[in-house]
């Protein structure tokens, strides 16, 4: 199913249809990193171990891997446009289901909540990815999406401040939760209904953004073989399997470093670790800027990709290898305290998001590159890799209870890290197996 841009539906400018993608992927942000902010609240409210708590994580992510074909097939029969509402109304039910949730402090609920929002999420990653590719040229569109991601971590960035000003207003010192009381933990489970009440009510405000708007259409080509409807087809190429494998390493590590340094954070002490996920999207915001303005200009795609998997090992190295007890805390910024600075490992995990931030951007044109006819089929192998984000860190969550040692399992992200190395020096050269 080769994914087109109708040439009578494009506008003559691209900015237009890039600016309502670009409020999409403040939402794709917004949604997604609101997980480390809720993971940490979840533990106190729900009594989970590391383990548990990080199955918020795998719940989100693994309804990419489980809707993503789906989904494509859903897309095939409403048209991208169409899709698009779909997808922003099944988020909106997900996070209505958050109400009885909180109301019951159910972490069952809580679990079918995230994927419904995900599954929705599946419909919009599927339709606007292939939207940011095919609105220029090829060798540009690690630039567009590195514009895209910027807005996507910012929104990451932001979360956790509206998230702790409409949760934490009044409980002062968030180190004190693990000893509330049964009464303070169920008050605190009804705090988090507002948030999700207004994202359900700004989601279907785009359902009718996205209706009336005049965004163009991406259909499958009319004169397309048989052929083209076979998804197995896809698999004839190595560049967008490998990159699939790519994209679950990738954001196996996004996911830890952005939903687990909220929970490290607690465990050495941070008084205000809620706010930590935004450190990690600050990271990634730079990240990303540095994309924009580098790519293709001073270094190319492949480039990008050898230089994030070289920075995110480091990065880990960082984390396992620097002591906690000679960590650096400043005490100051923005009236906040407990700012993590160098040698702390927590500013290393926040480094991992500046580290990883171009594989995205650089992996997406690199595996659709020559798949023709099964460019649809490849956006949709490769948003299954997000299943990364669901198991990694259930993986992460493991190894920290069996050690002990939450710092020590960050070693996870070295293979994955190295992998990535891997598709950036060769894997996505490969067109034959």
């Amino acid at each position: 199913m080769e994914v087109a841009v109708a040439e009578k539906q494009k506008p003559a400018s691209t900015w237009g249809p890039m600016a309502i993608i670009g409020l999409l992927f403040f939402v794709f942000g917004f949604v997604t990193w609101l997980n480390g902010s809720l993971i940490p609240f979840l533990k106190v409210i729900c009594d989970l171990n590391d383990f548990e708590a990080l199955f918020v994580t795998f719940a989100f992510y693994i309804s990419y891997t489980v809707m993503a074909l789906p989904m494509a097939w859903v897309l095939g029969r409403t048209g991208y446009k169409n899709g698009m509402a779909l997808g922003l109304a099944i988020m909106a039910a997900g996070a209505l289901v958050f109400i009885p949730a909180a109301l019951a402090a159910n972490f069952t609920l809580f679990l079918l909540g995230l994927f419904m929002i995900g599954t929705g999420l599946t419909i919009l990653q599927t339709a606007s990815n292939p939207y940011v590719v095919l609105l220029g040229p090829e060798e540009s569109a690690a630039t567009r999406i590195s514009i895209m991601g910027i807005i996507n971590k910012t929104a990451g960035f932001v979360v956790p401040l509206i998230f702790a000003a409409v949760i934490l207003s009044d409980l002062g010192d968030t180190s004190h939760l693990a000893d509330m009381s049964a009464d303070e933990i169920q008050g605190l489970a009804h705090r988090l209904i507002t948030p999700y009440l207004l994202m359900a009510g700004v989601l279907v405000l785009l359902i009718g953004l996205i209706k009336f708007s005049s965004l163009p259409d991406i259909h499958a080509d009319d004169h397309e073989s048989e052929e083209a409807a076979d998804f197995l087809g896809v698999f004839r190429f190595p560049q967008v399997v490998l990159g699939t494998l790519a994209i679950f390493a990738y954001v196996g590590v996004e996911t830890i470093a952005g939903d687990t340094i909220g929970l490290f954070g607690s465990k050495i002490g941070f008084a205000k670790y809620a706010y930590l996920t935004s450190y990690t999207m600050a990271g990634m915001v730079i990240g990303y800027t540095i994309g924009v303005f580098a790519i293709p200009r001073l270094f190319s795609q492949q480039a990008a990709l050898i230089g994030s998997a070289i920075a995110g090992t480091l990065s880990v190295l960082g984390i396992v290898l620097t002591s906690v007890d000679n960590s650096g805390i400043s005490e100051a910024l923005w009236g906040w305290s407990g700012i993590p600075t160098v040698p702390n490992p927590i500013f290393f995990v926040a480094m991992m998001g500046m580290s990883h931030a171009l594989v995205w951007p650089a992996v997406w044109p690199l595996g659709l590159s020559g798949l023709g006819k099964y460019t649809a089929y490849g956006s949709a192998l490769l948003i299954m890799g997000i299943a990364g984000g669901a198991l990694l860190p259930l993986a992460f969550g493991h190894l920290s209870d069996v050690l002990g040692d939450m710092q020590a399992a960050y070693w996870l992200g070295a293979p994955c890290y190295l992998y990535i190395l891997f598709y950036a020096l060769k894997g996505h050269k490969l067109r034959s197996w």
